[in-house]
């Protein structure tokens, strides 16, 4: 999450409103910055964009006077590749005021990490830092008083971390001598598929760290912005051997798990999604872009998954009309280069679109299966590896 949202989101549960000011300069001009400025104020500038160690990357500017220091720092930054950054007013404060203090949920309940050294250095410390579940409210008492902390500090830390599905939060550092100790840096990590039950943050909200993103990559998120339906794509490995093109956030999200569940996630080449009930010809485009990136790894033995669960009203024949389109622009490729194709899909039209599918495939001598609801769903992925 940017840590823009993360502070927001904390400081305003602890009734303290965060003052930051954040700025995209891919989409938004520097000029924001001198109406934001108060006189006499000094300032910080730092990147956000899910990085870690930005100070000892100078991606952190600090002490910062006038908005033409705090513009021409951006710059600076801006040369290397990012576009996201907050700034905010400097905190004066001494180094033994820090405190390291994170909340992980886990399997058995939420792990809280914490040492009294924190800051920049905290790696100098880490056999300092003390990890301790925390069971009732006695352990999260017995915490905070190590740390100096009001316990009810610790207690309303926790209720964030469970009311907004946070699964990790890091404040590093925590200054402890002010009121409410003030959080100078804060990293969290969310599960997107909590997105449905808060209203707190969204997918704008979260970054991914710094990677130049591939023209593909690009392509599929223009077209989700012009479209009703949904597409998401994420390489994961350009030159990997399993490719998926996948219907439905949650079937997804099941589809892939299952190629890293069978040991062949180093091989998962991309993740993403359609779903909303594209038409043929976004669903074309789609596919294209996946298309593009499959046909360009290197890897000597690929697969295309082609799944989804039985959907509601997205129309399977459809959409199975604008993969087969696109398929049929790069069947050459396919056809040199040895390409499977394992299909498992359902819904409305399912049986239409199954069957031009498969009349491709049969037509092309292109090697795989084509099923419907006839298998559960993750047996495509086991069918696919197996071969």
């Amino acid at each position: 999450m940017s840590e823009f949202r993360a502070k927001t989101i904390v400081n305003n549960y602890f009734e303290t409103p965060y003052s930051g000011i954040s700025l995209d300069t891919s989409s938004e001009d520097t000029s924001v910055i001198d109406k934001s400025l108060k006189p006499d104020k000094r300032y910080v500038v730092k990147v956000d964009q899910g990085i870690k160690k930005r100070f000892k990357q100078g991606l952190v500017k600090l002490d910062l006077s006038t908005s033409q220091d705090i513009k021409n720092a951006i710059s600076e930054i801006q040369n290397k590749g990012f576009s996201n950054f907050i700034i905010e007013e400097l905190v004066s404060h001494e180094r033994g005021e820090e405190r390291y203090l994170a909340l992980e949920r886990t399997s058995l309940g939420t792990v809280c990490y914490y040492s009294k050294k924190g800051g920049v250095d905290i790696e100098s410390h880490e056999s300092e830092v003390r990890n301790e579940l925390i069971r009732d409210p006695e352990d999260a008492k017995k915490i905070a008083s190590e740390l100096g902390l009001n316990p009810d500090f610790l207690t309303k830390l926790l209720e964030v971390v469970d009311i907004n599905y946070f699964s990790f939060l890091e404040i590093n550092p925590l200054v402890i001598t002010f009121k409410t100790p003030l959080m100078l840096d804060i990293a969290v990590e969310v599960d997107s598929a909590a997105e449905f039950f808060v209203d707190t943050w969204g997918s704008k909200d979260l970054r991914e760290g710094r990677r130049d993103q591939t023209q593909e990559e690009k392509n599929v998120s223009k077209l989700s912005e012009k479209s009703q339906a949904s597409f998401k794509l994420v390489v994961l490995n350009p030159q990997g051997s399993i490719f998926m093109l996948l219907s439905g956030g949650g079937a997804s999200i099941v589809l892939a798990d299952e190629v890293h569940n069978l040991g062949s996630g180093q091989e998962l080449a991309n993740y993403g999604e359609y779903s909303g009930n594209p038409n043929e010809e976004e669903t074309f485009i789609y596919t294209k872009n996946v298309l593009n990136l499959m046909l360009s790894s290197k890897s000597s033995n690929k697969v295309l998954i082609i799944g989804g669960g039985v959907a509601n009203f997205t129309d399977v024949r459809i959409t199975f009309r604008g993969i087969i389109r696109a398929l049929s622009e790069a069947c050459d490729e396919l056809v040199k280069q040895k390409i499977r194709i394992y299909v498992r899909r359902g819904g409305p039209q399912q049986e239409e679109g199954l069957a031009l599918i498969r009349s491709f495939m049969n037509e092309n001598k292109i090697e795989g299966e084509v099923h419907g609801p006839d298998i559960v769903l993750t047996d495509i992925v086991s069918k696919a590896l197996n071969k």
